[in-house]
């Protein structure tokens, strides 16, 4: 199984970071890769069990499951029910945490999965540079303006 793992720090209030964030639907808004995104059925975005789709800026179409929402603790699970990309059992975390001496808020972003050893070099960068930081970096652009 494959881990990959992403962290960073945000310079903005964990409240300010994790309400703009807190949207499992809300990534059409702010990711740079995702071009539009729905939830199907038209459910709410915080509603364990809600499917979200998407398409991608190269045309990817991905579905996603919100496994676990919590605001007490300010972070969402969720799987991959169709990709593009060839993985499997793919089960993803975003968390925020405040750091509280300097009141700016440490994000991290992972997720395990399976992938054939021929693939996992692209499939790591593509989630973890591609996917998570580039996303953890957008979070932080909006959060200055």
């Amino acid at each position: 199984m494959a881990h990959v793992y992403v962290s960073d720090v945000i310079a903005a209030p964990v409240e300010k970071v994790w309400s703009f964030t807190r949207d499992y639907n809300g990534h059409g808004d702010w990711h740079p890769i995702i071009s539009k995104s729905e939830i199907e059925g038209g459910g709410s975005s915080d509603q364990v069990g809600c499917v979200r789709a998407f398409t991608t800026a190269d045309g990817g179409f991905l579905r996603e499951r919100l496994l676990t929402f919590s605001d007490a603790d300010r972070f969402f699970t969720y799987s991959i029910l169709e990709s593009p990309m060839p993985i499997e059992n793919y089960v993803a975390t975003y968390r925020c945490t405040p750091i509280t001496e300097q009141n700016t808020t440490f994000v991290e972003w992972w997720a395990d999965f399976d992938v054939s050893p021929e693939n996992e070099a692209d499939i790591r960068e593509r989630v973890g540079r591609n996917t998570f930081a580039a996303g953890i970096r957008a979070i932080a652009d909006r959060m200055k303006g």
